[in-house]
């Protein structure tokens, strides 16, 4: 591994994983979205913090990280019997694609080209350098719905392609998150129109790692879309969806006297 790699590494472990009182609370978070044993789908897990957490909640996962590094650390050194780590990213259809890597900043690396065009553009980016591409193996949501199941939960965070992966989709998933940064707000609203014609889906975001709901109702696509703007006003974050038909579990897990849709865990 060369030292913009271990460099890009030992980065990421700080963030995620240096952090611990962050991980019990992102736990705490996804405990009032699952119960023990739901399926759940990380697609772009990184370090991994995102799956450890949602097993701390009870969850089994199947974690896809298609980075080379990261994907050799997540092999050596992240050992859950309920982890399944799967070398693959995911997209639109099964093949193989070119994977854009930045080293020192291995947290925005991506395979949409586009994406790297739109955002590389921006002062937020202004120091990133895409500065190594491989070839990485690509599977779908459909497929691995057909390998693993349908999950409770499917988590994506992969750097504007997004879309392509819940274009891989033609199910709907009870509970899905998405990133969304300010400079390249056009890939969310793409996510927020599949999910909807996907399914009945209602809407609400996490602020950076905040680990709670920004709003205290749950909003429609449109209502999402309008509130879009003002959410990334305050920086990138996570938006969620979820079916109509997941409200009674998450109703039953709320605390008396407490609006269901109020997710508020600190």
């Amino acid at each position: 591994m060369d030292i913009r790699t271990l460099a890009g590494l030992v980065r990421s472990l700080v963030i995620y994983r240096g952090q611990p009182w962050k991980q019990r609370r992102l736990a705490a978070f996804y405990g009032e979205l699952l119960t023990p044993g739901d399926l759940c789908f990380d697609v772009g897990a990184h370090v991994g913090s995102r799956s450890r957490a949602m097993v701390k909640a009870g969850a089994r996962v199947v974690a896809l990280e298609p980075q080379p590094a990261f994907l050799d650390f997540l092999r050596r050194f992240v050992r859950s019997p309920d982890i399944e780590i799967v070398g693959a990213a995911a997209g639109s259809e099964s093949g193989r694609l070119t994977l854009h890597i930045s080293r020192r900043h291995p947290t925005v690396t991506t395979m949409s080209r586009d994406w790297i065009d739109t955002v590389g553009k921006t002062k937020a980016f202004s120091s990133v350098d895409w500065d190594e591409a491989v070839e990485v193996p690509v599977t779908t949501l459909d497929a691995l719905i057909e390998a693993h199941g349908l999950p409770r939960f499917c988590k994506i965070d992969v750097e504007g392609l997004e879309p392509d992966i819940l274009a891989g989709l033609s199910q709907p998933i009870p509970i899905v998150a998405f990133e969304y940064i300010p400079e390249a707000l056009d890939g969310a609203r793409a996510c927020i129109d599949r999910l909807e014609a996907l399914g009945r889906y209602r809407f609400n975001w996490v602020v950076g790692e905040r680990h709670k709901f920004a709003e205290p109702h749950w909003l429609s696509a449109a209502d999402m879309q309008v509130a879009l703007t003002r959410a990334s006003a305050n920086g990138s974050g996570d938006i969620y969806a979820r079916l109509e038909a997941a409200d009674d579990r998450l109703s039953s897990k709320s605390a008396p006297g407490r609006a269901p849709t109020m997710l508020t865990t600190p």
